[in-house]
């Protein structure tokens, strides 16, 4: 498969914009282990296969176990995973999938009490996020396969 076009070269200023919008989450109220979940989980659910190799190697890198990770598209029958870690994983779905009514005042209310309303918030921009970086990648078919996370680049 070929890749179509390259956004990173053709629409630098909106490249940029979008690469400062993820850059505004390093220092956001969730903790980075849980952002790469819900990074790998949203780009499974788009079949996203660059961003599905991204952050399942940048979630490896950063500790994350491989059990975790395999877990990751079956979560509610898998034991791996915290309640806060469970609602997060929850919202993303919820928040990317649109198409089925929005996001339900069952699942805010299922999700709220693991996550301040700053927490939520940050939390739902980081959904935001990748579901923008998936559409590109996938529309652009971006290939899989080459990323290599920074800390195993130093």
């Amino acid at each position: 498969m070929n890749t179509r076009f390259h956004p990173e070269k053709l629409s630098t200023d909106l490249y940029r914009a979008m690469y400062n919008f993820e850059l505004s989450f390093v220092d956001c109220t969730i903790e980075l282990p849980l952002r790469e979940l819900v990074k790998l989980r949203a780009s499974q659910m788009n079949q996203c296969a660059f961003c599905i190799d991204m952050h399942w190697k940048d979630a490896r890198a950063g500790g994350e176990s491989e059990q975790r990770l395999y877990g990751l598209s079956a979560w509610e029958e898998s034991p791996y995973y915290t309640d806060r870690e469970r609602a997060a994983l929850r919202w993303t779905e919820a928040v990317t999938h649109l198409h089925d009514g929005g996001v339900s005042d069952e699942v805010y209310n299922e999700v709220s009490p693991h996550f301040s309303e700053k927490e939520l918030s940050d939390l739902t921009g980081v959904i935001v996020a990748i579901n923008a970086w998936n559409r590109f990648a996938v529309a652009s078919r971006a290939h899989a396969g080459y990323y290599q996370p920074q800390s195993a680049n130093a």
